[in-house]
């Protein structure tokens, strides 16, 4: 039985395909098309699924979309003629692109799918994010909580998920949405919505939460199980194509900030203040899950569940004794959910489940590429390179991050979701108290506040982190343990905004946020075991067992697909070296590198 799951036209569209319920291969459509968050239908993530498992689109037994287009179109419209004749403009932009397309998505899927006469399913938006998050973790039973923007009506779901079935018990409706809360203060600030969230998160340890009583006072009220109202009329998503409006701004001082523009202490400060609300949101919302379930463990999917920070608390303070993060928690996850709601919901068939690990491969899940394929691509090139055997491969690399080298990582199979786990990342010495900022400015081109995250071996979080398990998804914010810190003098102290970013505060400087936390990866032997291994080498070299980890791309860019696309973004960047499986290539062996166009030009640089 092969089963097809679609993602596609709001953002981060992708596919996810199994065979027998196994999953076999998921992949975003940006990282072919290099558009990043690309909506559009996944073809080419389509075709690689299929490849990967051998099979043409007549050999598919299903497909399963990710929403119902109908309910959310019936959302559009209900929602336009509320605010009408305000918000004709948005109507005017927006309804072209449904009529076209959206609502004839069994069309579309059969055109595309050329040969494919099956079935095609449409579990709704939360059923999907429900199902990418329970039917791949590691236990039997557990609660579901999802939040995100809005799907079709629902914005946040709770639930139960035992053996092969999902009952999602209550909900919160648009337009009352943490997400789109979070991403109206992610627009006020400047950042590009959708796709700048993460930078708020970044730049909220550097302000003071001094707006949360203005927020809760003024913008929603919220309940002791974490239910809220918003107080819409600070708000325009509803009908506008901005998130805030005027009394918006009047509330929170004067105009949004420009993209691009200075940051100044009040965008550090929304930041905190809306960082902390959310945090207050996801804690009584689980608390009242936790009590109305009596699960033990709470898996979490939808776009609010790559919000680390948050996560790392719900896991301190919250009433779970553990919780799983589905490692692709946005649409995108939203076709491997569709597919596995196919599989166990639909054609009720049976789970398996091995207590304490998860079904997603390390989210390893995209495509590889061979040895044989890389250096076909190096020699047509005539490409300088050197091939190593795999330990002294490690052995070398290890030597070169121990030399404060910053190397390309291009191995195996491409992740899914939105996070480098190393095999398409960019690696540094962790110890480096320069890295954090020659990263960002030199091969990243992005702002000087965001933090890098640190990968570690699993076997030692626990001697570099405050944390007692695994995080092998990058997606739980944890403190750096005391005795690796360093105090700050009262100069030090002083410092406020950016300028905190100044000061080293740990024996890992290069991964130490200014709040003294980091987001873990924990990387495993079983999953990923060249990374392991050169972990375990740069440890053995400087009895250090953590380096940084930043996905392989540049501001505005997808994360890098093919060896062709690795080697662009090295030559782009000041990038010492870079590794396509075992062949190690220098930076200054190459030959001048020229552009036919200006490249930063084809990419949002929000």
């Amino acid at each position: 039985m092969n089963i097809l799951g679609v993602s596609a036209y709001y953002h981060d569209s992708a596919a996810a395909l199994l065979v027998d319920g196994r999953i076999v291969a998921a992949a975003q459509e940006e990282r072919w098309s290099r558009k990043k968050h690309d909506h559009r239908f996944p073809a080419q993530a389509i075709a690689y699924c299929l490849q990967e498992a051998g099979l043409r689109a007549e050999d598919l037994d299903l497909v399963a979309f990710y929403d119902k287009p109908f309910l959310k179109f019936e959302r559009l419209l209900e929602t336009y003629l509320s605010f009408a004749p305000v918000g004709l403009r948005s109507f005017l932009q927006a309804m072209p692109l449904w009529i076209r397309e959206k609502l004839w998505l069994p069309d579309i899927i059969q055109k595309e799918l050329a040969g494919y006469q099956g079935r095609i399913v449409f579990p709704e938006h939360h059923q999907s994010h429900a199902a990418s998050a329970f039917f791949p973790c590691p236990w039997r039973e557990a609660a579901i909580l999802t939040l995100d923007g809005v799907g079709e009506w629902t914005t946040t779901s709770w639930g139960v998920g035992r053996d092969n079935r999902i009952e999602l018990w209550s909900e919160l409706r648009f337009p009352h949405s943490l997400g789109l809360l979070y991403s109206a203060f992610t627009y006020f600030t400047g950042f590009k919505v959708n796709s700048g969230e993460y930078k708020l998160m970044g730049l909220a340890p550097y302000g003071e939460p001094r707006y949360v009583d203005t927020i809760l006072r003024e913008l929603m009220d919220l309940k002791e199980d974490g239910s809220f109202k918003l107080n819409l009329r600070y708000f325009t998503y509803c009908q506008g194509l901005t998130m805030t409006g005027r009394r918006f701004a009047r509330l929170f001082g004067g105009p949004p900030r420009r993209p691009e523009g200075p940051l100044t202490q009040r965008e550090m400060d929304l930041a905190a203040s809306i960082q902390k609300v959310t945090e207050e949101v996801v804690l009584r919302t689980a608390r009242h899950v936790h009590r109305q379930t009596g699960m033990r463990r709470l898996v979490l999917a939808g776009g609010v569940a790559l919000n680390c920070v948050a996560n790392g608390r719900l896991l301190r303070e919250g009433p779970f004794e553990d919780i799983w993060i589905q490692p692709a928690a946005g649409d995108a996850g939203g076709a491997l959910g569709a597919a596995l709601f196919a599989w166990h919901q639909y054609l009720d068939r049976p789970r398996q489940v091995e207590e304490g690990r998860d079904q997603m491969a390390g989210a390893y899940l995209g495509p590889a590429f061979s040895e044989a394929e890389i250096a076909a691509f190096l020699q047509e090139r005539n490409i300088p390179h050197r091939r190593l055997e795999p330990e002294e491969l490690i052995r070398e690399v290890a030597r070169l991050l121990a030399q404060e080298k910053v190397v390309g990582w291009f191995q195996g199979r491409m992740e899914f979701g939105p996070r480098a786990l190393g095999s398409r990342s960019i690696l540094g010495d962790a110890s480096s108290p320069t890295m954090q900022s020659v990263m960002n400015l030199k091969i990243k081109f992005r702002e000087s506040f965001r933090p890098f995250a640190p990968s570690v071996l699993a076997e030692r979080v626990s001697e570099y982190f405050e944390l007692d398990r695994p995080s092998p998804y990058m997606l739980l914010v944890a403190r750096v343990r005391p005795e690796l810190c360093r105090q700050m003098d009262a100069r030090e102290q002083e410092l406020f905004g950016i300028d905190k970013l100044k000061v080293v505060r740990s024996q890992i400087p290069a991964v130490t946020h200014v709040d003294y936390s980091a987001r873990v990866q924990t990387v495993h032997l079983e999953t990923n075991p060249l990374y392991h291994r050169l972990l375990t080498a740069f440890q053995e070299l400087t009895d250090c067992g953590v380096i940084v980890n930043t996905s392989f791309n540049v501001r505005g860019e997808p994360i890098v697909c093919t060896p062709e696309h690795a080697y662009t973004c090295f030559m782009r960047t000041e990038m010492d070296y870079l590794v396509l499986g075992p062949f190690l290539l220098d930076k200054r062996e190459q030959p001048p590198w020229q552009e036919d166009r200006d490249w930063r030009q084809e990419f949002e640089l929000d």
